[in-house]
């Protein structure tokens, strides 16, 4: 077991991909947002790439290990100390039963991640242990961890210490404050005149607070459209945006008024605003470790280059990164 003694800002049972398969039924995927940092963490630690492990949101939990264990911390740095003394990220480490992992604030980044040997052991719903909040399933009894809860995690054979993601290999989280996203054009662009989808693309869009696991609200300029947004049966909806309820997809950028929401793991299935532009899969783990104020702009890509990248990206998480 791992006693949790505090519980961090958010700190939640997640696992890649998540929960597929559901969300024609409401269930969306969940998972982790940042699945490159949780699959290397997993590598380290001797898991299959996707194992269950804990996704900690922008100030990290304290955690007391009642037996040994290996561990690995990725993503964001969360300043983490193992009894007071300084751990590493991006290398596995040893735990002595009794001893406490402590996260703090997160000083890059916004989402670390925490990997141990044999993973967490959370009961799967529909197929898989990511936690969804809003719906009370998965996870640690649907919801996020808080004091006094006790993690149960299986025991570990064959994991060691000191093993490193190679230098090269890991994901770029420099605190710069400005982030490139890729985005693939629809399937709503036809609404967005030319000078906005030009504006889109030219301008930097600022991460709301007002942003979590559900979606990612941006501040920027003004949106103008088509004939079309206007031009249309009143069944539709009064703002320009507005069209009749259709399917979302994970990674749309739903336009509701003139507030662009990327829609994340935790979205909702439909609703009755336009999606102009789509974030590709690739691009999610540098979403994940976007903090509050911090600036995106986006790029345009074809479906062909968005598929090269998450080849390259899946590529990325496997054995051939870890030394």
């Amino acid at each position: 077991m791992i006693e949790v003694l505090k519980g961090g800002l958010e700190t939640t049972v997640q696992e890649w991909p998540g929960r597929k398969g559901w969300y024609k039924v409401g269930f969306p995927p969940c998972g982790a947002l940042d699945g490159v940092s949780l699959r290397l963490g997993n590598l380290l630690v001797g898991n299959e790439p996707g194992a269950a492990g804990l996704e900690c949101q922008f100030i990290g939990p304290s955690l007391r290990f009642e037996a040994d264990a290996i561990v690995a911390l990725t993503g964001a740095d969360m300043g983490a100390t193992l009894d007071g003394v300084a751990v590493p990220l991006w290398e596995s480490v040893a735990v002595r039963a009794g001893q406490v992992l402590a996260l703090g604030p997160a000083r890059t980044g916004a989402r670390g991640y925490i990997a141990i040997a044999s993973a967490i052991d959370v009961p799967e719903f529909l197929g898989s242990c990511a936690t969804y909040t809003l719906a009370g399933v998965g996870g640690f009894q649907g919801r996020a961890l808080k004091a006094g809860d006790r993690l149960p995690f299986g025991h570990s054979s064959g994991a060691i210490a000191g093993r490193r993601v190679r230098a090269d290999r890991r994901p770029v989280i420099d605190g710069s404050g400005v982030w490139t996203i890729e985005v693939v054009v629809g399937p709503n662009d036809d609404w967005i005149d030319e000078a906005g989808q030009a504006r889109f693309f030219a301008s930097e869009w600022k991460l709301s607070a007002r942003s979590n696991r559900v979606g990612y609200r941006l501040d920027g300029p003004a949106w103008t459209f088509t004939r079309k947004a206007y031009d249309k049966a009143p069944e539709n909806g009064s703002e320009p945006s507005n069209t009749i309820d259709h399917g979302y997809a994970i990674g749309a950028i739903n336009l509701g008024g003139q507030t662009p929401i990327i829609l994340m793991n935790d979205a909702l299935t439909l609703g009755g605003f336009i999606n102009p532009y789509t974030v590709i899969s690739a691009a999610f783990s540098k979403l994940a470790q976007a903090r509050p104020g911090e600036r995106l702009r986006f790029a345009s890509v074809t479906v062909d280059e968005a598929q090269a990248l998450r080849r390259a990206q899946d590529a990325l998480c496997s054995k051939a990164s870890v030394e």
